[in-house]
């Protein structure tokens, strides 16, 4: 699902704990998205712990640990759908946020169009909902029903709900687990074309290693819902992943995760 994330002033208002306000201000576009000793917990479980992190305008940021680590609960805050956790901490999102899930939710009884121009407050909602289509390929599917599409497909529209909106801020939860290696790929060139020219903030939560090391400029290792690991990616674009440097960050997140470099 892609969709626009709570207004500024619905950040402003946020969550509370301890008595003061723990959620996003609104700042200017060019601000970083920064977070301040954040902290969740669900049941007395504490997912996230204490994080501490800026993420500079324009950056993309991958995410990476094992389940359980902090990765979604992170993303889930940021975008302020985490109501019903224990909150601590504080956090700053600038501009508009949008999100991208797993699934892409697209409303089965709305055209693709209608989908993706749903909510959107804006005269020529409907020509530039036709643009971005066009962009993602999907310049032939407007009018067409959702359940016709194929899963890379949805998530091409999805994808385009989402940059439609022109955020400040798209935060990624494994948008591209569910497809198969080859649509995942092309999913990957077809995000990066995108971000380039418009180069919102991303956070992209992810399990896969190598997605990680072609997209992101940085790469976040979390561990027990802490930062464990902070790696810059200075690889030019289009990376390859049998580059050495990129074959050195591997092997060190792979580690990290716990996996047998030996035998991958």
């Amino acid at each position: 699902m892609s969709l626009a994330g709570p207004s500024p002033e619905a950040r402003t208002a946020g969550h509370r704990a301890e008595g003061r306000p723990v959620s996003a201000v609104p700042l200017h576009p060019a601000a970083p998205v920064v977070l301040d000793r954040l902290s969740r917990s669900f049941g007395g479980r504490t997912v996230l712990d204490r994080v501490s992190l800026e993420i500079p305008a324009g950056q993309f940021v991958a995410l990476l640990g094992e389940s359980g680590s902090g990765k979604t609960t992170l993303l889930r805050a940021l975008a302020g759908l985490d109501g019903d956790a224990a909150a601590a901490g504080r956090f700053t999102v600038p501009g508009s946020v949008s999100v991208l899930f797993q699934d892409s939710r697209l409303l089965p009884w709305l055209t693709v169009i209608d989908n993706l121009t749903l909510g959107l407050r804006r005269p020529d909602a409907r020509e530039a909902a036709l643009a971005m289509l066009d962009a993602v390929g999907l310049g032939d599917k407007a009018g067409v029903w959702p359940a016709t599409l194929s899963g890379g497909q949805k998530q091409r529209a999805s994808l385009a709900r989402s940059l439609l909106r022109a955020p400040d801020v798209l935060l990624a939860d494994e948008p591209f687990g569910a497809l198969d290696a080859l649509t995942r790929l092309r999913m990957h060139a077809l995000l990066f074309r995108l971000v380039e020219r418009r180069r919102p903030t991303v956070i992209l939560v992810t399990h896969d290693v190598d997605e990680a090391l072609v997209l992101a400029d940085r790469i976040l290792v979390l561990k027990d819902g802490r930062i464990a690991e902070d790696h810059a990616v200075g690889l030019p674009h289009p990376r390859r992943t049998d580059h050495p440097d990129a074959t050195a960050l591997r092997g060190a997140l792979l580690r990290s995760l716990g996996v047998d470099t030996g035998t991958v």
